[in-house]
């Protein structure tokens, strides 16, 4: 088979962290952590590779539910959904794209990009796409097919081809203000009219107030640029307080590729992201507003700035970007040590009460994930209290249920509580769908519950992970391969640039790759990091450990706590975005205009290791403020609410503990139980000691 990704490195911790499933989740320390020491990272095995998944794989039936679009991609790659290019690679027509800080997107006779114009109001802030700079590739007459050949980390390359021959090949990446063409042969392109020479093989052009750049070894004539074969073209856009000698320094060295190491400590999870050039020269990279708190002292990030979606980005010169953010240690179970006397006993009756009323659990990978999610936390509380009759009836219920999801050959008899292998997709579904599901939507929102479940679970039957392993590794494969595989891409929905998940599997979106739930983002990873421990895999452990960092560092930097002094909310009249975008941010749900649900949907459904959302008590309160305006908390999501008050400190978990008294069950989501929420208002209304 064709090599489906460039080479990608990926460094581990050296220092196995300790076993999750027992740590409660602290608060952590504000301020940007401390590096990983030098040395602390070495390379691992890959995770997942074809020898040890392929026969997991075919021990599951195969079956495509729903096929994907049509899809400009070259035969042998494996196709990439869930990222923030997929909508240039699917459907009938082309997708613009956001790599940032561009836009970009493929035309019908080439390609246009350019530096988005970033304007807000008070319910989205907005940074579409802007085609300033348009390249026309064929010849009038000859039609252009243009197709993705590689992709890896953070970069794709889109080879253009006319009369079956190849013209050349364009390369893109996030972070990289660069759009560098390589011709196959002989190329004349045709540019927008206005570049003229601003010095030996570089030109500029003004468009829109903005100043665009091109460095190339071709000959500008009008409109036409001749570029011999062999030689690149590279357009760039240049700051308002940069210089276009700096950019074309740059561009002089044009960017192939991209790789990737990440490495963690207790204090800091770090990552790197190298961007290989055609002769190792530096490049620039534009660092986001969640990268720029952790980068080393060193950093050379004076080559000027851009305005984006996501906040300022600043220009940082050299071969690799590395950040740290916060290390944020899974957890598969609140910690009750405090809990005494009444309130013990409290727990356990409500506990019973629960169980007494859980229902049958759902059948589709969301709802069915989710509800296995919440008799796991009520396990997990059960056995903390002494409700041991309960927690012996909810092992047994979870068990046999887990059994009957994880049979590799369910589906065979079965249509539903079961999975298949897509094998024109590569990836994993369940064959009751949810929410676009078979299109590859949210896996990780769905697959993280099951992870949860069967770790915590398996805390207390070690011979339960070793006979769920098989398909649950599947799943968590789905997500999280790395290195060299037939199956499965790599780590199919994470953006390791942007530091979060993209939820759409194909994005048929003018504005990119969305999304929504950033707390079932994080609540996944926590989930793969548990029950990798369940089950001794320590690569799996510290990618995605990595992964949970990662992603709550970033749901705080775009969803819940961004700095609201940043220009790009000056006209923006809310405290939270609930719906990011490659393209825009918005103050909107998928599925409700109430204000409770622009915050509930990035806190639910409050794991253990939900302390990551109260770094900053003052912006709790400022965002529930926000989205329950009147202080009443029967509302949608009114449950998870009072959760996330309670991270503004004991004073606060005590009032909101209060106020759970009178919330109606209506108010209980189905991810949720009233057992749960006391324990964790408790919890945090006397945190234990450390």
């Amino acid at each position: 088979m064709a090599t489906r990704f460039r080479a990608v490195t990926v460094l581990v911790a050296a220092a196995t962290l300790a076993a999750a499933a027992g740590l409660v989740a602290c608060t952590p320390t504000a301020g940007p952590p401390a590096a990983p020491p030098a040395g602390s990272a070495q390379p691992t095995d890959p995770i997942f590779p074809t020898a040890e998944i392929g026969p997991l794989v075919n021990a599951l039936p195969e079956r495509t539910i729903k096929p994907l679009p049509a899809a400009r991609l070259a035969d042998g790659l494996i196709p990439p959904t869930n990222r923030w290019f997929s909508g240039l690679v699917f459907g009938d027509e082309p997708m613009p794209v956001f790599p940032l800080p561009l836009s970009f997107q493929l035309t019908g006779t080439g390609l246009a990009f350019g530096l988005p114009t970033v304007t807000s109001d008070s319910a989205v802030i907005l940074g579409g796409n802007t085609p300033a700079i348009r390249i026309s590739l064929a010849a009038d007459g000859q039609a252009l097919e243009q197709v993705v050949t590689a992709y890896d980390e953070a970069s794709v390359t889109i080879t253009q081809r006319s009369a079956g021959n190849d013209l050349g090949s364009t390369v893109i990446a996030e972070g990289s203000p660069f759009v560098s063409f390589t011709a196959a042969t002989d190329v004349d392109l045709t540019l927008p009219a206005g570049f003229t020479a601003a010095g030996d093989g570089v030109w500029r052009a003004e468009v829109d107030g903005t100043e665009y750049g091109l460095v190339s070894a071709g000959a500008l004539s009008g409109t036409g640029l001749a570029v011999p074969r062999g030689s690149t073209a590279t357009w760039f856009a240049v700051p308002a307080d940069g210089s276009l000698a700096t950019l074309a320094e740059a561009a002089g060295h044009p960017v192939t590729g991209t790789r990737l190491e990440y490495g963690s400590t207790t204090d800091a999870a770090a990552t790197t992201i190298a961007y290989d050039t055609v002769d190792g020269g530096d490049t620039l990279v534009a660092a986001m507003p969640h990268q720029q708190a952790g980068l080393a002292a060193d950093a050379r990030c004076d080559a000027g700035s851009y305005p984006s979606i996501y906040g300022t980005l600043t220009l940082c010169a050299g071969t690799a970007l590395t950040w740290t953010v916060p290390t944020v240690q899974p957890s598969g179970t609140l910690d009750l040590s405090a809990v005494e006397g009444e309130d013990r006993q409290r727990l356990a009756d409500q506990v019973r009460a629960d169980v007494d009323s859980t229902g049958t659990f759902a059948a589709d990978t969301y709802f069915g994930g989710k509800s296995l999610y919440r008799a796991a936390n009520l396990l997990a509380v059960a056995r903390q209290v002494g409700a041991d009759d309960a927690a012996a009836d909810l092992t047994d219920r979870l068990a046999t249920a887990l059994d009957e999801w994880l049979e590799a050959a369910g589906c065979v008899d079965r249509t539903e509580r079961c999975f298949v292998y897509d094998p024109q997709a590569r990836g994993i579904v369940g064959l009751a769908t949810s929410f676009g599901s078979e299109e590859f939507n949210d896996h990780h929102f769905h697959y993280g519950y099951f992870f949860y479940a069967a770790a915590v679970v398996a805390a207390g039957d070690p011979a339960a992970a070793e006979r769920w392993a098989p398909v649950l590794n599947l799943l968590a494969a789905d997500l999280a391969t790395s290195g060299d595989s037939e199956y499965f891409p790599t780590r199919r929905v994470f953006d390791a640039y942007a530091g979060h998940s993209w939820a759409s599997g194909t994005s048929p979106f003018g504005d990119g790759n969305n999304q929504e739930s950033s707390s079932e983002a994080v609540t996944a990873w926590n989930g793969l990091a548990l029950w990798a421990a369940a089950s001794d895999q320590a690569g799996l452990q510290a990618e995605a450990e990595w992964m949970l960092s990662s992603e709550a560092a970033s749901a705080s930097a775009y969803w819940t706590d961004f700095d609201l002094a940043d220009p790009v909310y000056a006209s923006f009249d809310h405290t939270v975005t609930s719906l990011v975008w490659g393209g825009k941010r918005d103050y909107a749900t998928w599925f409700s205009a109430e204000p409770s649900a622009m915050l509930g949907i990035l806190v639910l459904p409050m794991s253990p290791v939900a302390g990551y959302l109260g770094r900053d008590p003052a912006r709790v309160a400022a965002n529930l403020a926000d989205s329950v305006p009147g202080g009443s908390y029967d509302v949608m999501f009114g449950d998870y609410l009072l959760m996330y008050a309670a991270l503004q400190g004991p004073d606060a978990a005590a009032a909101a503990l209060e106020a759970a008294d009178t919330l109606p069950a209506a108010r209980i989501d189905d991810g949720n139980s009233r057992a749960y929420l006391l324990a964790w208002l408790m919890q945090w209304r006397t945190p234990p000691a450390g």
